[in-house]
């Protein structure tokens, strides 16, 4: 497959992610009469369903990251090179931004937004830590073992993710910087953004470290 496609592939996944997690962020609030477990619950749900049909669509033309973390896991992993990863990154970052903006406009919320959610302290970067950590590790493992059931892996793991993190984990760079655009359920404040992705980044490489090690074959 050519880069620009998988450029392309990554941009729209990323920007479709996004869309699904705001805009049922939204649907969720408007619904729930105030009640947060039962918006997040929607919110979740609709994240988690979402995400396994976007693996699915776009695993075969791109590999589906629409995630910096996973992206250099990649690299590091030299399954993708230099450029290639720049490409990507860049794609999701903008995908991302652009998934915010489709869900305000199909909400009528303000195009331009900043977040007002704080989400600080070292426990939230820890959740990040550790969502991140699970996510990788799920790629991984059942990847390398059960290829066929990644998609759905990866949709369940980040819907028991929203609920047993306190962050209700990100575990993506692109999807944090883009939620700091929105005012909106989903929305984190700017000034929590760094620890967050500095989790995400410290989770991502302990999860190379270890499954690495974990799953790497025997030669005797």
């Amino acid at each position: 497959m050519s880069l620009a496609r998988r450029i392309v592939a990554e941009g729209l996944g990323t920007l479709l992610l996004l869309a699904v997690v705001v805009g049922s962020g939204v649907m969720g609030a408007r619904l729930a009469g105030g009640n947060d477990a039962i918006a997040l619950l929607g919110n979740t749900l609709s994240t988690g369903a979402g995400l396994v049909v976007l693996i699915h669509m776009f695993g075969p033309i791109s590999g589906a990251h629409f995630n910096p973390a996973v992206t250099l896991a990649t690299v590091l992993r030299r399954e993708l090179g230099p450029v290639d990863a720049f490409g990507y990154i860049a794609a999701q970052i903008i995908g991302a931004v652009l998934g915010v903006w489709l869900a305000h406009a199909m909400f009528a919320l303000p195009m331009l937004q900043i977040s007002a959610h704080s989400r600080g302290g070292w426990a939230q970067g820890l959740a990040e830590l550790v969502a991140t950590f699970g996510l990788l590790g799920t790629i991984l493992a059942v990847s390398k073992h059960r290829r066929e059931f990644t998609a759905v892996a990866v949709g369940l793991y980040i819907t028991s993710a929203y609920w047993f993190t306190a962050s209700t984990s990100f575990a993506n760079p692109a999807v944090t910087l883009a939620r700091g655009l929105t005012d909106t359920f989903a929305g984190i404040a700017p000034a929590s953004i760094p620890m967050f992705i500095a989790g995400q980044l410290v989770g991502a490489l302990a999860a190379l470290a270890v499954f690495g090690w974990l799953l790497a074959e025997d030669h005797t």
